[in-house]
């Protein structure tokens, strides 16, 4: 790790549909702009019907109601957001909402994007190319995914568990995460490797030079894991690591029930050289299924 005391985060982009997810998000970006001293830029993305149905046009005058209407909606959740002592800039675009997010965010220069993970649609969960989805993909900052059971939840964030697989993208999760602990004096984060076995070492029961090669891979990760801690000498900080066998999604969210975390830290991809996120990878299941928040990285050099 090259920084193990980074600068304070100074602009969080949120996005907002006017959803309660929204809202989720709105709250947990404005506790960490509050500790960070940062500003929020917050975008809402408009998109502009062609015509009510397929066989009747919209009124001529409907688009210019709309954003009227929109614009007092976004009005009124920054003047709540000052209220707060977060100064705030609003920013009502029309557009697809993830392209807008992500133009409006390299604009700003913004360190941080924050965005839920539903929003009007009614989905239980993130669906291919939904807004979402999109960000965490090609963002070049880190994202902050809240759930629609992360409203009313927001906290400071106290522990945060980063799972890694010793990629850079990992490296860059744990700088992130540090980043985003900000100027807190008691902190954890909590280091974990889950490692998957090939299933012909689970399928036909315990073997004996099965149980060796579990202990081997389990102490490979954890020396691999305790050579990281120590290079995160920083004061009022306490890492914790956890080398577990299993499947990485289930058990990332399940450790991270267990540790109590407060957010989840993770690269987009690892190993596989992807430049996006494919449909079933560990992170996007992470995204998708977590209990609490998810911070997520991906290196700015597509691969």
């Amino acid at each position: 790790m090259s920084e193990t005391k980074p600068t304070n985060l100074q602009t969080i982009l949120v996005a907002t549909d006017f959803s309660q997810t929204a809202q989720a998000g709105i709250d947990w970006a404005v506790l960490l702009a509050s500790s960070h001293g940062a500003r929020i830029e917050l975008v809402h993305a408009l998109m502009v019907p062609n015509r009510a149905t397929d066989f009747v046009p919209s009124p001529p005058d409907f688009t210019e109601a709309l954003q009227e209407a929109a614009s007092g909606k976004l009005n009124e959740a920054a003047e709540a957001i000052r209220e707060k002592g977060v100064e705030v800039d609003s920013h009502l675009r029309l557009g697809v909402p993830s392209q807008v997010l992500l133009q409006t965010a390299d604009e700003k220069e913004v360190d941080a994007i924050v965005v839920g993970t539903r929003g009007l649609t009614g989905i239980r969960h993130l669906l291919l190319g939904s807004t979402a989805e999109r960000v965490v993909q090609h963002a070049t900052c880190p994202v902050l995914t809240v759930h629609p059971g992360d409203a009313d939840h927001h906290r400071e964030i106290r522990t945060i568990l980063v799972s890694t697989d010793f990629s850079q993208d990992s490296e860059t999760s744990i700088g992130a995460a540090l980043r985003l602990l900000g100027p807190q004096p008691v902190a954890k984060l909590v280091l974990l490797h889950v490692y998957h076995l090939p299933y012909e070492y689970t399928a036909y029961g315990t073997i004996p030079t099965s149980l060796d090669y579990f202990k081997d891979v389990e102490g490979a990760a954890e020396e691999r894991l305790n050579e990281i801690a120590r290079t995160l000498d920083r004061e009022g900080l306490a890492v914790e690591t956890l080398a577990k066998e299993g499947y990485p999604p289930d058990r990332i969210i399940d450790l991270a029930d267990e540790v109590g975390a407060d957010l989840i830290a993770l690269g987009t991809h690892g190993r596989t050289g992807l430049a996006h996120l494919l449909l079933g990878s560990t992170a996007e299941r992470v995204v998708q299924h977590a209990r609490c928040p998810v911070l997520t990285v991906k290196k700015t050099i597509e691969a």
